[in-house]
């Protein structure tokens, strides 16, 4: 493999040969771009390659955003658009212009026709960046398209069917795990995952990495069982009822608690299948009370927990912990404990990430994480040189004993560097930590900006300026990335930004993000940390023996090279324990990965089909083997099948009356019998189908499938996770986890696929059974208003003489004329059954007294309804009509013959509202454009 050194070169010299072509793409005029990319396309067209046109497509792009942004893309940024091309990582310095980079590999790309997404952490980064770049997208003549939360459906669909697509992250797997819930294909979102541009590639594809989506639906309400929980794991203590790996943060119960366990809940075998819940929920509480706390991972805000970025301190809105912990948390902190949602999909950014044909990422610092880029997403990580040196001075750490020693350092150096004038910015850890050090810098009476959790909104504002002269800004870990720090030039004289940072992060990364906040583009700048024996990561790393002499040193510090090693290689030893953790999540979910994929790819089959008949045949084999092995017995020590059982399951059920004989059954292979059962299955399903029209059969078919498909998965879901949450336990029993959760997954879901197969045969089975065994009852077809209006649109049908003499005439005469066109007939008899269906609901609404129908013409109508005195025709309704009568008819007491024209107007009038009704048929609800629901399409139903 190539060095960073060896390729930078390599690239420079494709940069350097884009810059020489500058003087090509000035000479033309704005309007010119456009045809330039129609031509990159037709190249690509007739079998060129992206390589083959990057360098002038490179060169065209870098004008177009001279022209329209007035900057001019530098070598560097150049060679950073190489870079992810090739689909790699480029680590760029903060400040360099990631924005600018990422216009040229994304237009290159876009000239494929298969999209591209620019992925950023946040919405305020998408809106941003798809505003200043999509003006040169625009010359270029690239569509460019927003997609966020805010919108609905629609406009989603608009958004991905654009050139280039930008997007947060949450956004982008959110709606991939919604498009493969949909019922009609139509209404997905995204047409593909092509190629994706990851900005801050290190915080989604490695922090966020963790922490999987999911979708939940339905609930499970375990309330008490949670307060149980909750309740025990409050008796316990450390170390004496549980262990504790500081390291890794896992908590397990040892002897003495797995007693106290038992004793609590009266169990014998803590371990056993049937206690697999409530040794789950005891987990959970453990993790609650034990390794999470508020303020760090969590906070509670109006009663509620919500989730804190560990990683940047902003509110995760919208987000809660998955199985069950959300509720351990809830019971810990006494609010209210909400039902337990049901995981109807999820999917892990890991193998979210994977599915595109290729991705490429821009952050500030990777190179720490190289092996786990290289390893997870296949892409190296490489370091791009600066634009101009870095200047900023990185000071050695200052270390003591204790953290309000630090602080109090922290602070009074502060305080002359404000008195000079230069900007702060301080960097904490946690909210609970930017708190601590904001009552400090009050007391000092220090004037601050502070960024946590609680106000988050303001981030990209008060970032904005932080360089400002005198400003101090506090902020937690990673917030405001993506907004430069800028600086005026009295500030750059001054000394520019000074960073300081409260404690070490678990990864170097974060600390040199933070550091990166100053010294952008060449200027001057200062960064420090201020860290103690207090500080989790000195906790988690140091011996009680190292901490007690520290803690003489009282308010003193030391700056030591060898004790700032010692940080580095826990922090070393940390990044390798969270890449084995994030590893071990995903050798876990690429099991479930593999799974999700084939059921997507069916499933995404079952809704494209013209027929379902493949399908249903490998369900009818799959059925027919199932009951085979179900009807396998045991007799005299040899295997055999128990005909009289399986003709019992079969006959007039799933194949013709005596369709086999018992006898039918002996001295067969298995699959031989099974594929000669579903054979007889399928002629029997076809023979009761044979006069339903196949578009709906096809959609019974389809929905039958699709809703047995989602209901096993769903429930396939749950059962994996679950047992992967008590597989740990098997290493007692010296077994692999790994090995028996994927044997163990991989028998769920065969026995899924056969409990779908199942599902499916017999419902269909069931559903055309009942119609053949009441042959006066034709089976219910499902129709819209729009399938009324083509049968009188196809028909000639007049809509004002829908009665059954008038029915029967029209059609009568068509099927006069087609008598030699077999599917007309058929197609014919269909619609006339629809037809003479709605006259049957108007018998049934007006029963015998129904007046004969005849043809009214329209001024006939208002004039009776001016005899009731209705003017608006929103008055309309047969309640408002009848209260008009009874009023008119009390006034003609006398008058018989005006009753009987009342009577008669008053019929009219409701028989007029009726066919109105009728022939506005209730539309499909379809997904709601503005819910993110999946709304299933129903239809009314005329039988």
């Amino acid at each position: 493999m190539a060095s960073d050194k060896k390729l930078i070169k390599y690239y420079g010299k494709i940069a350097d040969q884009i810059i020489k072509l500058e003087s090509k793409y000035a000479k033309l005029k704005d309007e010119d771009f456009k045809d330039v990319t129609a031509e990159f396309k037709q190249r690509l067209s007739n079998g060129e390659e992206l390589d083959d046109i990057l360098v002038e497509a490179y060169a065209a792009a870098r004008e177009a955003a001279f022209r329209v942004l007035g900057l001019k893309a530098y070598r560097v940024q150049l060679i950073g658009a190489i870079i992810l091309n090739v689909g790699d990582i480029a680590e760029m310095r903060t400040g360099e212009g990631k924005t600018l980079t990422g216009l040229f590999p994304a237009y290159l790309n876009s000239l494929t026709g298969k999209g591209v997404h620019i992925v950023t952490v946040n919405e305020y980064l998408s809106r941003r960046d798809s505003e200043i770049n999509g003006k040169v997208y625009d010359i270029l003549g690239v569509t460019v398209g927003l997609n966020s939360s805010e919108i609905h459906k629609g406009a989603k669909r608009e958004a991905y069917l654009k050139d280039i697509t930008y997007t947060t992250n949450s956004e982008l797997g959110f709606d991939y795990l919604k498009d493969n819930m949909v019922t009609d294909y139509a209404q997905k979102v995204q047409r593909g995952l092509n190629y994706a541009i990851i900005d801050e590639a290190d915080s989604i594809l490695i922090d966020e990495s963790r922490t999987p989506l999911i979708i939940s639906g339905g609930t499970s309400s375990r309330v008490n069982l949670y307060k149980h929980a909750d309740a025990f794991a409050k008796t316990l203590k450390n170390p004496t009822d549980v262990d504790i790996d500081l390291e890794s943060k896992q908590v397990y119960l040892n002897e003495q608690g797995m007693k106290k366990a038992k004793e609590y809940f009266t169990l014998e075998n803590l371990f056993a299948l049937e206690n697999t819940e409530i040794f789950h929920l005891i987990m959970n509480a453990l993790k609650a009370h034990f390794t999470f706390k508020e303020g760090v991972e969590y906070t509670v805000r109006d009663n509620e927990i919500v989730l804190i970025d560990q990683f940047t301190g902003r509110i995760m809105d919208g987000r809660a912990y998955s199985d069950g912990l959300q509720q351990a948390l809830q019971a810990k902190e006494g609010v209210e404990i909400e039902e337990e949602t049901i995981t109807m999909a999820t999917i892990t950014y890991q193998n979210f990430y994977r599915l595109y044909a290729k991705i490429a990422g821009m952050t500030g610092t990777a190179k720490t994480e190289e092996e786990e880029f290289i390893k997870i997403y296949n892409t190296r990580v490489v370091v791009t040189p600066t634009n101009r040196p870095v200047i900023r001075k990185d000071e050695p750490d200052y270390t003591f004993g204790t953290k309000n020693a630090a602080l109090k350092k922290m602070i009074a150096d502060a305080k002359i560097i404000n008195e000079k004038g230069n900007p702060i910015l301080i960097g904490t850890t946690s909210v609970e930590s930017s708190e601590q050090i904001a009552r400090y810098l009050e007391k000092a009476d220090l004037k601050f900006e502070m960024i946590n959790a609680k106000n988050h909104h303001r981030e990209a504002d008060i970032i904005a300026m932080a360089g400002q002269k005198g400003a101090i800004t506090l902020a937690t870990n990673m917030a405001g990335r993506g907004t430069d720090i800028k600086l005026s030039e009295v500030v750059k004289e001054l000394g520019g930004l000074v960073v300081f940072g409260v404690e070490r992060n678990e990864a170097r990364r974060i600390d040199n993000q933070l550091r990166g906040r100053a010294g952008r583009q060449g200027d001057p700048g200062m960064s420090r940390y201020y860290i103690s024996m207090d500080d989790e990561l000195m906790i988690r790393f140091s011996s009680p023996k190292m901490r007690a002499n520290f803690a003489k040193l009282g308010d003193e510090h030391i700056k030591s090279k060898f004790f700032t090693r010692a940080v580095t290689n826990a922090q070393k030893k940390l990044e390798g324990m969270n890449f084995d953790q994030r590893k071990n999540v995903l050798d876990y979910d690429n099991i479930l990965a593999q799974q999700r994929e084939a059921m997507y790819a069916q499933r995404d089959d079952i809704l494209q089909a013209e027929s379902l008949k493949v399908v249903l045949k490998k369900f009818q084999i799959t059925v027919a083997y199932d009951l085979i092995e179900e009807f396998n017995i045991l007799v005299h020590g040899e295997r055999t099948i128990d005909a009289k059982k399986l003709f019992k399951a079969l006959d007039g059920k799933l194949v013709a009356h005596n369709k086999f004989k018992e006898t039918d059954f002996f001295n067969k292979e298995k699959m031989e019998l099974a594929e000669q059962i579903a054979q007889a299955m399928m002629e029997f399903y076809s023979i009761r189908v044979a006069d339903v029209p196949e578009n709906v059969i096809l959609d019974m078919e389809r929905r039958t499938i699709l809703e047995s498909f989602d209901r096993f998965w769903t429930k396939h879901i749950d059962l994996s996770s679950k047992l992967k949450s008590g597989i740990y336990l098997q290493q007692y029993a010296q077994n692999n986890p790994l090995a028996e959760y994927v044997e163990q997954a991989t028998t769920l879901f065969n026995k899924m696929k056969i409990n779908i197969a199942s599902e499916v045969i017999n419902k269909l089975s069931n559903v055309v059974l009942k119609a053949v065994e009441n042959e006066e009852t034709p089976l219910p077809i499902e129709i819209t208003d729009n399938d009324i209006e083509d049968i009188f649109a196809e028909t000639g049908l007049d809509k004002s003489m829908v009665n059954n003499e008038a029915i029967n005439k029209r059609f009568d005469e068509l099927e006069a004329k087609n008598q030699e066109n077999i599917q007309v007939l058929h197609k014919l008899k269909i619609q006339r059954d629809i037809m003479l269906g709605l006259v049957i609901e108007i018998e049934k609404r007006f029963g015998n007294n129904k007046p004969q129908q005849i043809e009214i013409e329209a001024e006939a109508i208002e004039a009776m309804l001016k005899i009731f005195g209705i003017t608006n025709p929103e008055d309309m309704k047969v309640e408002i009509i009848e209260e008009k009568y009874q009023q008119l008819l009390r006034e003609a007491e006398n008058e018989e013959q005006e009753q009987l024209q009342l009577k008669m107007a008053k019929e009219i009038l409701n028989d007029f509202i009726l066919k109105n009704e009728l022939f506005k048929i209730k539309k499909p609800t379809r997904v709601d454009e503005n819910d993110d629901g999946l709304t299933k399409v129903t239809k009314t139903r005329i039988g």
